[in-house]
């Protein structure tokens, strides 16, 4: 072993430091999420500097609460850059925070949007009590840790809270509006498609986009469990049907999904695509916009951030995100020869398969 005064070995001492206390990290996100920081500092564009206890004042209005302990956690949020910190150098103790970029996406905007849901989903209690058990899945991979932790796989325990319903609801809200702006401005599959059915489209609000585009599609099928399309509103050109995509699904010209497959083990996968092809005709098409793995491992952002979301769905839901080839397989075990990849978004990718 080198000494222990080496550079390597100090830096080793301190990246393996960094990430034993990296829960300091998302638990402090969370709750400045829950305390709506972003929207205190925002202001409907103001994104004016301001010390903890201005914040606090905006957040907490009956004079409660520390400034000091908000201050702790706004400083280590802004050593990864999701405020920027405003220090006056003849007064170092009033420290000011604004939002960066990334803080900008935690505010809501001017439709009542924000990644704020999809930050809060991450942390509810019955996500909490999985993370410890995910080496169990390790060592026993009948063993799944959000099961174990509550008696029954997130889906169905989803069903019967509301609340974690709503926040999920948001949440995919949240992050649809941008993705979807990225692969209607980046992808053009939906030419000459006359009719296209949205799996898992909950309240439609993507189909009501693709077809503002693509006005030559003639009818959009939002297809989801009747429970959910029974909530969906009216939208002029959209027919909500309800069902079970793995037992079968309406026939269109192509078929739209996002975020489904990597919930789902390999199996199950396979099913879904396997109803998929069979309600599609002879060169219809399969659109689905998925997290897709590097075969290469690196230290990029985008690289952990997918790998991160991996071991989220992993210990989650049990599924997993695939690498490129991976889908591939997928694609051709169901019966789609064709495959293509669309890299229009940073982290979602638009996988099409062809029948």
């Amino acid at each position: 072993m080198e000494h222990e005064t080496t550079d390597s070995r100090n830096n080793a001492r301190l990246a393996i430091l960094e990430l034993a206390n990296m829960i300091s990290v998302p638990m402090s996100l969370n709750a400045v999420v829950r305390l709506n920081v972003a929207d205190a500092i925002w202001q409907g564009g103001a994104n004016t500097p301001l010390s903890a206890s201005q914040i606090l004042a905006r957040i907490a209005p009956s004079g409660a609460g520390d400034p000091e302990t908000l201050q702790r956690v706004l400083r280590v949020l802004s050593s990864y850059g999701v405020f920027a910190e405003h220090l006056n150098d003849a007064d170092s103790s009033e420290r000011k925070y604004s939002l960066t970029e990334t803080g900008k996406t935690l505010a809501t905007d001017s439709q009542g949007l924000s990644y704020a849901p999809y930050v809060l989903q991450h942390y509810q209690d019955a996500l909490m009590r999985a993370w410890p058990l995910m080496h169990e899945m390790i060592v026993d991979s009948t063993s799944m840790p959000f099961v174990k932790a509550n008696g029954e796989e997130a889906y169905s325990y989803y069903g019967k809270k509301p609340e974690m319903n709503e926040l999920m609801l948001k949440a995919m809200s949240g992050i649809s509006v941008p993705f979807m702006k990225a692969i209607l401005h980046g992808y053009n599959g939906f030419d000459g498609v006359k009719r296209l059915v949205d799996v898992g489209g909950s309240t439609g609000d993507c189909l009501r986009m693709i077809l503002q585009k693509y006005p030559s599609i003639v009818e959009g099928i939002n297809f989801d469990l009747p429970e959910v399309v029974a909530k969906a509103p009216s939208i002029p050109g959209v027919t909500h049907v309800g069902g079970d995509m793995f037992k079968s699904i309406p026939g269109g010209d192509a078929i739209f999904m996002k975020w489904i497959l990597t919930t789902w083990t390999d199996e199950r996968c396979k099913l879904i695509m396997e109803t998929c092809f069979k309600a599609l005709p002879v060169g219809g098409k399969l659109i689905a916009c998925e997290p897709v793995l590097p075969e290469k491992t690196d230290d990029s952002q985008r690289t952990r951030a997918l790998l991160e979301g991996d071991i989220f769905v992993m210990t989650i839901y049990g599924g997993k995100h695939r690498t490129e080839q991976q889908f591939k397989q997928l694609g051709l075990s169901a019966g789609f020869p064709n495959f293509k990849p669309f890299y229009v978004d940073y982290f979602y990718t638009v996988l099409e398969f062809q029948k």
